[in-house]
Order: C-alpha cells, then structure tokens, then sequence
C-alpha cells in the first residue's frame, strides 16, 4: 500500500513538496511521488500540488487516464485525507476563470477568479502573509500565536459558503488561504515554503484523522 501518495501531473513545485513531504514525516519512505491512478486508490493519504495556470493545471491533471476517476474513488468514496496545494487547492472548485472557463474537481462550491488587490498593492499576491484562523482545525494545530505563511498566487478561490474557509489572509480583502470539507483541506499558500510553519502543517495533515 501506498502511504503518502503526491501526484505527479507536471506541476512545477513537486520536488519541493516531496521534500517537505518527506521531512514531515516519521518515515520519509512513505512518500511516494506517481502518476499511476492505481497508487492513488491503494493510498492512505493524497497531495495535490500545484504551480501555474488552473487551465494547465485541469488539463494536466485529467490527461491522465482514470487519475480522477481514482480520485474520487480515493477521497470521496473511501474518504482518504487529501490535501490540495495552491493550484492544487483551485482545482477543488467548480470553476476556474483563468485562461477562459474552466471546469474544476466540484469538491468544494466555488469559484477561482482573479485577485483584486488594493490600490497600490502588485498581482500577483508574493511573499508572507498573516494567517486568520477562525476556529481550530486539526490541521493548523499549533502554527503560534500570529502565523504567517509564504503566497504566490494572482487568483483566488471564492466559496460559495464561507464555512468552509478554516484560515483567512489579508491583501487589502479577505483572501480564501484554506479550505476544508470533511477528509479534504487546501491551502492557496505553500506549506513546502512557508518553513517552521508550513513542516508543522504538513506533520498534522499526515496525522489528521477525520
């Protein structure tokens, strides 16, 4: 059986992620990087990365045969903690609007839209940036008193349901920084960047029991 299964689908931030996988873990042999639908159906937990334009990120992603339909079966059907990373996290809506309308996973209700910062404040949104965690999440267990985390989007998920943002940033609007449903949570920001913060992201998600 597969333990750590990250998906590799072309995204440019898997190598990082594999190694803050890896450091996170008690066992750093438990991470395994793949392709193959059928390691996504025999593992424990699923990452979704994710670099780059949601429109490539959709299209890499299903021009592997049977990767979302093993998916679904893995996350939704047998319940599997998943975690989706940046793009990994905008593909979870229904729709993302970079490079034209484009269909997402449906798992969490919602758009992907460009970011509308405020006046004097660049696009895309880079750098650290404060976290607001409206209730506990087992997930941002223990991540300190005022956490910050590293971002470097230029399009933000918006919920149809603000219930299901467990974390909040700030950009001269409240910006969507996590999400969670049930097995699934996402981050717009990088754990695999985001340092002391972003290993002991990772360490709960790999001990998350939902």
């Amino acid at each position: 059986m597969t333990r750590i299964a990250l998906i590799d689908y072309g995204s440019g931030n898997l190598h990082s992620c594999a190694r803050a996988l890896a450091a996170a873990a008690d066992d750093p042999g438990k991470v395994r990087v793949t392709a193959r639908p059928e390691d996504i159906l025999t593992a424990e937990r699923i990452v979704l990365p994710g670099v780059g334009h949601f429109a490539d990120c959709a299209g890499a992603l299903r021009a592997i045969p049977g990767m979302v339909e093993a998916l679904e079966e893995a996350v939704l059907a047998k319940g599997r903690p998943f975690l989706g990373i940046c793009v990994g996290m905008q593909l979870l809506a229904d729709t993302g609007l970079e490079d034209g309308e484009t269909p997402g996973l449906g798992w969490v209700h919602g758009i992907v839209e460009k970011l509308e910062a405020a006046p004097g404040l660049p696009v895309p949104h880079v750098g650290w940036n404060e976290l607001m965690i409206p209730a506990p999440h087992p997930v941002l267990a223990g991540l300190g008193d005022t956490p910050h985390a590293y971002f470097t989007h230029s399009y933000a998920f918006r919920p149809e349901e603000d219930a299901r943002v467990s974390a909040w940033t700030d950009y001269g609007a409240p910006i969507a920084a996590a999400l969670a449903r049930d097995n699934i949570f996402g981050t717009q920001f990088h754990p695999e960047k985001s340092q002391r913060l972003g290993l002991t992201l990772l360490a709960n998600f790999l001990k998350w029991r939902p």
